[in-house]
């Protein structure tokens, strides 16, 4: 599935939140969603905290 793809049906899952939930419900998606990415970016990359939380494309000098 592309990044598009997905990107499209989180927008439409907070939209749907939004609409019939209201805004609480809305954010509480908003950040359910979000922890739901870094945990899973986090099992597939087998990554620790640090490197998941520096910027990727620093190189030393």
């Amino acid at each position: 599935m592309s990044r598009a793809m997905i990107g499209m049906l989180v927008g439409m899952a907070l939209a749907f939140a939004g609409w019939f939930g209201g805004f609480g419900a809305f954010l509480l998606v908003a950040a359910l969603g979000a922890v739901g990415a870094v945990l899973g970016r986090l099992a597939d990359n087998g990554t620790d905290w640090r490197e998941f939380l520096t910027a990727g494309d620093r190189r030393p000098r």
